[in-house]
């Protein structure tokens, strides 16, 4: 059995379906040098059969709405002092910007490089999204080929 020590103050993102954790971890732009990572894949879960967990000490401020296009069943708890001190459970998102990238090479944000992509929720269960400019439609649920933008692909 595997021992993971407990954070003092950071986040632990629960409930990840099993194998996205490193995606998720991926996004956040994590620095794994200066920060300690706990990932923790297929882990034995009554509710879900298997899950992946992602422990991150000193980090609390991630993008909730990010997590929530690639897995909206996550929960972020937020701990200090190695207590729970706020537990969100994470939704689709009705708004995205500059997290989902638009694949079609027609869009303003293909050609006007710093537009930001813009979409919206149109269908909650399958989570699609439509562009804010071309109407292009993308689902982000399945196999997860659609491009998550990495937040050092923005000037903000």
């Amino acid at each position: 059995m595997v021992v993971i020590d407990s954070i003092k103050t950071g986040i632990v993102i629960d409930h990840i379906t099993a194998g996205l954790g490193m995606k998720i971890l991926e996004y956040l732009d994590i620095d794994t040098t200066k920060d300690t990572v706990a990932l923790i894949m297929h882990a034995v879960s009554s509710k879900y059969g298997r899950k992946d967990v992602v422990k991150i000490e000193n980090v609390s401020d991630i993008d909730l709405a990010a997590l929530g296009i690639i897995d909206p069943k996550v929960t972020v708890n937020y701990i200090e002092d190695h207590i729970i001190r706020e537990k969100v459970n994470i939704t689709v998102p009705e708004r995205v910007v500059n997290i989902i990238k638009c694949n079609n090479p027609r869009c303003v944000t293909s050609v006007e490089q710093g537009a930001p992509q813009i979409f919206h929720l149109i269908d909650r269960e399958n989570r699609e999204y439509r562009c804010e400019y071309c109407d292009e439609i993308i689902s982000m649920k399945g196999g997860y080929s659609n491009e998550i933008i990495h937040k050092q692909w923005f000037d903000r």
